[in-house]
């Protein structure tokens, strides 16, 4: 969970996200100049930016750096007046989010995540992703995609309550936040916006060759953890070596054209001391787990969690998974103003039958528990099948907390004490050591003399467990020489 005013939204998220489908006739695509069949009118694409962007920033939380977003704004509005669509309001956010990703949305809005700000070493890297971004809305790839994303999005939501057993799989999709409403563009649309991406970047003065190398440290990252890791853009390429030549082509291009006595902007001192604070990684204040219990500092509050279990912290909700699938809890907000308005609301919506309900306290706030069924068919066998849901419902704070256990009707009871200590405990969060905690943020230091990154770090005091990590986040290879002088990333609490 991330930011307090992400609270308000969640209930309507996808309501508002459905947005109806007009077949339009052929119009001409600005960067290609041909024409096309496009599901959307450019009215529509607006619309949808502007109903996207509250969502998205709600959400995923907008990380405060007045300085770092006023170079954003700079970059992205220079940048945007030389595209092939400049008449576009573009709009550029970072997110406050670990992942390293950027995307786009319909209409000009561009986001960075604070994972991403992090792991570009200069100005040029960031420059060609910008470009990249910039691209798809340029050549409407988003405005698609979009369409297709909103109707996934929805999908999914309206499936966790009737989904049967196999509720890893939403454990797995929430590990991407709101990833599916930024699904993969095609390998065509992606080759564009990489072209789109050395294009724009060069001439707004910047060497688009450090955009290859971008993709380097990306690969390294899909490498040490997984694909789930890395932005859309890197994810459609089967060979990230071969774009990354067909990259550094494009700009060597580019430059020609613009003749040898250009020079072009890399900016790595500049850019390394604009990130320096910026947080790193996961932020314990939007929430941690810590000894089989969920912390959040900001909210404060705190609940036990199930030994074993999976634990993913999405922006919208906290969701544990029982590691063979057959069983998931969830914390979610609920609708209305008291527990009992918002157990009914939630039975409502659900079209769910009620077992047995009852209004009670959980630790002095007051609270509603309501067991209930799912009953739907399967699609595949044809035969009917019941999920039971033990739902309580606790007023604290000004909110509706609710924390679901569900689990098939005959693997229930084997749960049921599970899901039981884990309501009850839900309670208010007061120890100092739990809320006072501090994240990791990005530190820049200067090398006192020559040697080798390694000992670079050794000499600013990183554990030899994070030498590969502190590595891809510079840039180098861990043997690389540095220079006396040279600025390079640690990470500190602080």
């Amino acid at each position: 969970m991330m930011k307090k005013n992400w609270l308000k939204y969640i209930g309507g998220f996808a309501a508002m996200l459905m947005i109806g489908l007009i077949i339009y006739g052929c119009s001409r695509n600005p960067v290609t100049g041909k024409k096309e069949v496009m599901l959307i009118s450019k009215q529509q694409e607006l619309a949808m930016g502007q109903q996207y962007d509250p969502q998205i920033s709600a959400a995923y939380g907008v990380y405060k750096d007045n300085e770092l977003q006023a170079f954003i704004n700079e970059k992205g509005k220079q940048m945007g007046k030389i595209s092939h669509r400049p008449e576009l309001n573009y709009q550029f956010k970072i997110m406050d989010s670990p992942v390293v990703n950027a995307f786009a949305v319909p209409g000009g809005y561009i986001y960075f995540t604070r994972g991403i700000m992090a792991h570009f070493n200069n100005e040029a890297e960031f420059a060609g992703v910008l470009g990249h971004e910039i691209g798809h809305v340029t050549a409407r790839h988003s405005a698609q995609q979009q369409t297709k994303a909103t109707l996934a999005q929805v999908g999914l939501m309206a499936g966790i309550v009737a989904g049967g057993e196999q509720f890893l799989q939403f454990a797995d999709a929430a590990q991407q936040g709101l990833g599916l409403l930024f699904l993969k563009f095609g390998r065509d649309d992606e080759t564009q916006s990489d072209e789109l991406g050395v294009e724009y970047s060069t001439k707004i003065g910047y060497d688009a060759r450090e955009m290859a190398d971008f993709f380097a440290t990306l690969k390294r990252l899909s490498a040490q953890s997984g694909a789930g890791s890395i932005p859309t853009f890197m994810s459609t390429h089967p060979d990230p070596a071969d774009r990354n030549r067909k990259v550094a082509a494009l700009a060597q291009a580019w430059q020609q054209k613009a003749g040898r006595g250009t020079a072009y902007k890399i900016n790595r001192d500049e850019y390394l001391r604009r990130i320096d604070g910026l947080v790193y990684g996961e932020d314990p204040r939007q929430g941690y787990v810590e000894n089989n219990a969920f912390y959040h500092p900001e909210l404060k509050f705190q609940f036990p969690t199930p030994s074993n279990w999976k634990v993913v912290n999405t922006p919208s909700q906290v969701q544990m998974v029982e590691p063979n699938g057959k069983a998931m809890m969830l914390l979610q907000l609920g609708k209305g103003t008291s527990t009992r308005q918002a157990a009914g609301t939630f039975v409502n919506e659900n079209k769910l039958q009620v077992v047995q309900d009852q209004d009670t306290q959980i630790n002095g706030f007051p609270a509603t528990v309501v067991v209930s069924d799912q009953i739907s068919q399967d699609q595949s066998t044809g035969q009917q099948k019941t999920i039971r849901i033990l739902s309580h419902f606790i007023q604290y704070g000004g909110y509706i907390y609710v924390i679901h256990g569900m689990a098939l009707q005959q693997d229930f009871d084997r749960y049921f004490e599970l899901f039981k200590n884990t309501g009850s405990g839900f309670n208010k969060l007061t120890d100092p050591s739990k809320i006072n905690v501090k994240p990791e943020r990005i530190a820049i230091k200067t090398v006192p003399s020559n040697m080798t990154l390694q000992k670079a770090l050794q000499t600013f005091k990183m554990p030899a467990s994070r030498f590969n990590e502190l590595a891809i986040l510079n840039g180098m290879n861990i043997n690389a020489p540095v220079k006396q002088g040279m600025l390079i990333k640690v990470v500190e609490k602080k």
